[in-house]
């Protein structure tokens, strides 16, 4: 191949896109898949953004990248500090190719700000989860930045949902797809390339928000209603830009249309994982249990959207208290031995372990024994399908990033519960017809699954019998003729494990760079300016 293309439609489901390519909303991927394949395509575990989309460009797992979620947990403290591209631990292949004169052209994939300077063209995906559109600091080289004006994420806000939310929402995502297809394409046909990946949002976004409204077996589908082909259109609309991108990349160019996970409708349960623990008496409460921080909701309540994105960037450190408060506030950790950040992605339990945590209670000596313990007793709750500890699922330098135990919620009639956060009341409730939209932190009623697609237009022969993320960037390195460091992944196109090479030696935090104590002064001046702090 002369050249790889890889068109990321973030949250594609496999399903919808063989049920709508077979029915003829989707020619474009239809037409790829019958010179190539459509396959499920495996993800991590939890299929969650920033660790899916970093092991694609990586083909390495969690535990050798170090990337496991939005935040991390700050060594020694009860906190978390946002992630950026810097605290990846493992070369991209969009590094890999640079350094031997390829040229790049990347824009969009998450977890990949700031952007790096590649041999090329550089757009950085989303920064943070308020991030709704970019400024000059997204693109490489910033000269540049004015022709990626216009690109947006979700340019509104995914919280608070009322009446004419939807309308809007779906007339937004809509031409957000519009905006980033006449980017890309002025890219693809104006600059000279070899590899070009871009990725697409509006799919996780649409299915996050209107799977209610378009499987009638959804417990929270309200009936006939406007918005039933709401996904199917946003689909449509990306097939439609994915056709324009191919063509412009030409007949000699290896295609991939991939995404980071499958898509699945929420059932109408709600599990409070800390109040489950405090009824296992792993868990307490400070008298009056704590609310979430008045500075995040007042942050996504009053900042204007388009504001937050830059004001997140200016002062990470500041975010991430807010953030720190909201997830660990109210917790008495001199009588907590185990609690959790009650993400609805990313369902999981950490220990508070003595000698990490600063009141950790769990001796380091009897962690393996708790875990275990800890894990068994999860899997006797009802709602829980799974409870693993973190070495089972990852391996490398950096799997201490991850939680201690990660879960999957079980799944009634094929909608598993939600997992929202609360201090006090009960482990297990109903949500009322009011709550079914959901929202972010509210139980959104559409959610990730494993697989995502893989669709391309050669056929796969000779590569791995499932194909997953970890096989993408060994792909395109084969494809293009480039050896790299030794991946987990296998080219699926040829036999052979990695793409051969020295593996990258794993580092700590390396050029990981949170945001400054100037750049956080800044921030948090300008946050007492609009009056939310005193």
């Amino acid at each position: 191949m002369k050249r790889v293309l890889v068109l990321g439609l973030d949250g594609a489901d496999p399903e919808l896109c063989r049920r709508w390519m077979d029915d003829g909303a989707l020619p474009n991927l239809r037409a790829l898949a019958a010179s190539g394949a459509l396959l499920p395509l495996e993800s991590v575990t939890p299929p969650a953004t920033f660790p899916a989309w970093t092991t694609c460009v990586t083909g390495v797992n969690p535990g050798r990248h170090g990337v496991f979620d939005f935040t991390e947990m700050v060594p020694g403290r009860y906190a978390v500090r946002f992630v950026n591209g810097s605290f990846r631990r493992a070369p991209a292949v969009w590094d890999i190719l640079s350094r031997v004169g390829r040229r790049v052209v990347v824009a969009g994939v998450p977890a990949t700000w700031p952007p790096e300077p590649v041999n090329g063209l550089m757009l950085s995906g989303f920064d943070s989860p308020v991030a709704t559109s970019i400024d000059a600091s997204f693109v490489y080289p910033r000269a540049r930045a004015a022709e990626a004006a216009g690109w947006r994420f979700a340019d509104f806000q995914e919280g608070h949902i009322g009446p004419g939310w939807h309308a809007e929402a779906l007339r937004r995502l809509l031409l957000g797809i519009e905006e980033k297809e006449r980017i890309l394409l002025n890219w693809a046909r104006g600059e000279p390339w070899d590899f070009f990946m871009a990725v697409f949002g509006e799919s996780d976004t649409v299915s996050h928000h209107f799977w209610m409204f378009h499987d009638p077996q959804s417990p929270r589908y309200p009936g006939p209603n406007p918005f039933s082909n709401a996904i199917r259109d946003v689909y449509a609309r990306l097939d439609a830009a994915v056709g324009r991108i191919v063509d412009a990349a030409g007949p000699d160019a290896l295609v991939m249309v991939v995404s980071d996970h499958g898509f699945t409708g929420a059932g109408d349960t709600v599990v409070h994982l800390n109040n489950r623990l405090a009824e296992m008496g792993l868990l307490r409460y400070l008298p009056g249990g704590g609310r979430d921080s008045l500075l995040k909701r007042l942050g996504l309540s009053v900042v204007p959207e388009r504001a937050r994105g830059a004001l997140f960037r200016r002062l990470r450190g500041v975010a991430g208290g807010a953030e720190s408060r909201s997830r660990f506030g109210g917790l008495d950790w001199a009588r907590t031995r185990a609690y959790s950040e009650e993400l609805g992605y990313f369902p999981s339990v950490r220990v508070n372990l003595a000698g990490r945590e600063p009141q950790g209670t769990v001796a380091p000596e009897d962690y393996d024994g708790f875990v275990a313990e800890l894990c068994a007793r999860l899997r006797e709750w009802d709602v829980i399908a799974d409870a693993v500890p973190r070495a089972k699922l990852y391996s490398g330098a950096h799997v201490d990033r991850a939680p201690d135990v990660v879960l999957s919620l079980k799944a009634e009639r094929g909608y598993a519960p939600v997992c929202v956060r609360a201090r006090g009341g009960g482990a297990v409730r109903k949500l009322t017809e009011a709550e079914y939209p959901g929202g972010k932190e509210r139980g959104m009623n559409g959610v990730h699954r494993n697989p995502g697609v893989l669709v391309t237009n050669r056929p796969v022969a000779g590569g791995p019998e499932r194909p997953s993320l970890l096989d993408i960037a060994p792909t395109a390195l084969c494809a293009l003729g480039v050896a790299g460091p030794e991946m987990e992944g296998r080219p699926l196109f040829a036999p052979g494990a990695g793409t051969g090479g020295a593996p990258p030696a794993d580092g700590g935090d390396g050029g990981a760079r949170p945001f400054l104590p100037e750049e956080e002064a800044l921030l948090e001046e300008r946050l007492r300016s609009l009056g939310y702090l005193e």
